[in-house]
C-alpha cells in the first residue's frame, strides 16, 4: 500500500475514535425521530456534517421542505466551503480536479485541522488515507447507535441521545471561555431560539435555525468586528 495513504490512515484513527461515540448518538436520535437504521446510516455516509445532520434530521422529523434544508445546510456548512479553499493552497500538483472533488467531499474541521497542519504538500493518498477512517468510524458509529436504539427502551434511547448535544456542549464552552464575545453571540443564538420556540411556534424548526444563525451572526459582525490586529494575530 501506498506510505502517504498509510500515513494518512494512522493520522486519522484518533479523529476515527472521537467519531465512533458523537455517530452513535446520531444513529440513536434518527431512531428517535422515526427513521430507519437504513436512513440514518445512509444519511452518514452521504453527509459527514455533524450539525448539518442533526439539524437535517430536524427538518426531515417536523416535515419540512426541500428549500429549508437546502438552506439550513448552505447556513451550518458553508465554512466547509472555507476550509475546501484554505487547504487548496496546500495540494499537491498530482490533485487534480476528481481527486478535489473527491477530498473536498471528506472535508470536516478535525480532518481539515490535521490535513493543515502537515508540513509537507498533501498528496491524494494522504488526503484519502485520513478521510478513510474517520468516515468508517463515523458510519459504524451511526450503525451501531441505530441498531442499539431500534432495540432499547425509549427512556434508555432518549438519553443516550443527549451524548450529541453533549459534544456540541463540549465545542462551544472552550472559545466561550477565552473570549466573551463568542459566549454573547452563543447566548444570543440561544435566546432567538427560545423565542422561535415559544412565542413564533408557526415558524419551522427548518427556519428557526437559519434564522437564528444568521442573525445571531450579524449581530457580532455589528457589535464585535474582527480588528486588524486580530486578523494578524490569527493569520499567524
Amino acid at each position: 500500500m501506498n506510505k502517504s495513504f498509510v500515513k494518512g490512515m494512522k493520522h486519522g484513527v484518533p479523529i476515527m475514535l472521537g467519531y465512533l461515540s458523537v455517530s452513535f448518538g446520531f444513529g440513536v436520535l434518527c431512531i428517535q425521530k422515526n427513521l430507519s437504521i437504513l436512513a440514518a446510516v445512509g444519511i452518514s455516509v452521504t453527509n459527514l456534517t455533524s450539525a448539518g445532520q442533526v439539524a437535517g434530521v430536524g427538518v426531515i422529523a417536523a416535515g419540512g421542505s426541500l428549500i429549508e434544508m437546502v438552506l439550513c445546510q448552505l447556513v451550518i456548512n458553508l465554512r466547509y466551503s472555507l476550509m475546501s479553499l484554505s487547504l487548496s493552497q496546500k495540494l499537491d500538483s498530482s490533485f487534480t480536479l476528481p481527486h478535489r472533488l473527491l477530498a473536498g467531499y471528506g472535508i470536516t474541521d478535525e480532518i481539515f485541522a490535521v490535513a493543515s497542519a502537515q508540513p509537507e504538500p498533501l498528496t491524494p493518498p494522504y488526503m484519502y488515507g485520513l478521510i478513510l477512517t474517520p468516515f468508517l468510524g463515523w458510519s459504524l458509529g451511526t450503525l451501531l447507535g441505530a441498531v442499539a436504539g431500534d432495540i432499547m427502551p425509549a427512556s434508555v434511547t432518549a438519553a443516550l441521545s443527549l451524548m450529541l448535544y453533549g459534544m456540541f456542549i463540549a465545542i462551544i464552552i472552550p472559545p466561550a471561555k477565552k473570549n466573551y464575545k463568542v459566549l454573547i453571540v452563543i447566548l444570543l443564538s440561544a435566546a432567538f431560539s427560545v423565542v422561535f420556540h415559544y412565542l413564533l411556534p408557526m415558524v419551522s424548526s427548518g427556519f428557526a435555525i437559519i434564522i437564528s444563525a444568521l442573525a445571531a451572526s450579524v449581530a457580532a459582525a455589528v457589535f464585535f468586528p474582527v480588528s486588524d490586529s486580530e486578523r494578524g494575530e490569527e493569520s499567524r
